[in-house]
């Protein structure tokens, strides 16, 4: 036993001298986390960073077998769902991890805004997370073409046209998207390269700031302690922490596991079917809706009158749903005066409303047909 220890020392001892890792373990082994009747929502961050591990690792070996292509992109993937081993299995995890990424994003981003976390000094990890979510979304959205089913290209010709509504730049952001003036399989190779290289790089980046955000801030605190130092609680970072963070993701690894074996192509209304493949001559689907994440924008542009005013509908809800993504990142910087221990109301009220609005529209887009 003294034998292995020493090793064991001896190895430690060669790996700190090259690597200097105590100077890591000194620091995780002082950091604290605030413990208080909130704190489960802290785990939500760490969900959405399991989830894109998870898509990074499915990704990659769908990568293997994935060929881009207007040509090659469907027959590629029905080769991986029919011939590949265990290959419906890998298209299965990395669906159902794209969406859970999101929902937990969305989870941690509200419980941020509620909880007021976004206030100084952590303005600047509350704009990269937005950023983060953002590019979540844009990963979703490029991944929903490279099937090259039905389904996925008659979607992407919506959403692309949305683009084309902007004025000024709406043509030409248009034409970027889709390599020309249609979906093609000019639109597969862009997609695809957005997909698998242009977003990933931005992600790791902004990903790496916003944890570098976190370590150095640490977590936030309620706001009832500035003025009642009595609630003050704290638990070690490690290894107390650090297991239940582990615990939670064992957790949502078994409940990852069980969808993707029972439900390989979706339930519900969160469903990826292949189907058939795209035909840019054949009628549209009768119904064409976008994943849910992007249902309340969808919904929002669709109930809106023709005109609005002196401007297009359409256009008029881009506007607005711009200004408003442009205000919810700058909250911290908006609600700045609130935060010396006030419960910023007003602020408050808003985050009820943005909430209210994306899931009483994406109930609507799904009731309304």
């Amino acid at each position: 036993m003294a034998e292995k220890v020493a090793r064991e020392n001896r190895l430690f001892r060669w790996v700190d001298e090259r690597l200097h890792i105590q100077t890591l373990v000194d620091y995780m082994s002082h950091k604290v986390v605030p413990q208080h009747s909130h704190s489960i929502w802290y785990y939500f961050g760490g969900i959405s960073l399991f989830f894109f591990v998870v898509q990074v690792v499915t990704g990659i070996l769908l990568l293997l077998y994935y060929r881009p292509g207007a040509d090659s992109a469907y027959e590629s993937v029905k080769f991986i769902i029919a011939e590949v081993s265990f290959g419906w299995l890998i298209r299965s995890i990395h669906s159902w991890s794209a969406n859970l990424m999101i929902l937990a994003a969305f989870i941690h981003m509200f419980s941020v805004f509620f909880t007021h976390a976004y206030r100084k000094p952590r303005e600047m990890t509350w704009v990269t997370g937005i950023f983060l979510l953002a590019l979540a979304l844009a990963f979703g959205f490029s991944g929903y073409l490279l099937p090259w089913n039905e389904l996925s290209f008659f979607a992407t010709r919506v959403g692309t046209g949305m683009a084309g509504a902007i004025p000024g730049v709406g043509d030409f952001l248009m034409k970027l998207m889709r390599g020309g003036e249609d979906v093609t399989g000019a639109t597969i190779g862009r997609f695809f390269g957005l997909h698998v290289a242009v977003l990933p790089g931005i992600f790791a980046v902004l990903l790496s700031l916003h944890l570098f955000f976190i370590q150095r801030q640490g977590m936030s605190e309620p706001l009832e302690w500035a003025s009642n130092p009595q609630l003050q609680k704290y638990r070690p970072f490690f290894p107390n922490f650090i297991m239940r963070e582990l615990l939670v993701w064992l957790i949502m690894l078994n409940l990852l596991a069980v969808l993707a074996v029972f439900f390989p192509d979706g339930i519900g209304v969160v469903h990826w079917p292949l189907g058939q493949k795209a035909d840019p001559f054949a009628p549209p689907p009768p119904v064409i809706r976008p994943e849910w994440y992007f249902m309340f924008a969808f919904q929002a542009l669709k109930v809106l009158p023709a005109h609005l005013f002196f401007i297009e509908g359409e256009l008029a809800g881009i506007i607005i749903l711009s200004a408003g993504g442009i205000v919810w990142t700058l909250i911290p910087f908006l609600a700045g005066k609130f935060s010396s221990g006030k419960k910023p109301a007003l602020v408050i009220a808003f985050g009820w409303a943005v909430l209210a609005f994306i899931v009483i529209l994406t109930i609507l887009g799904y009731i309304l047909e």
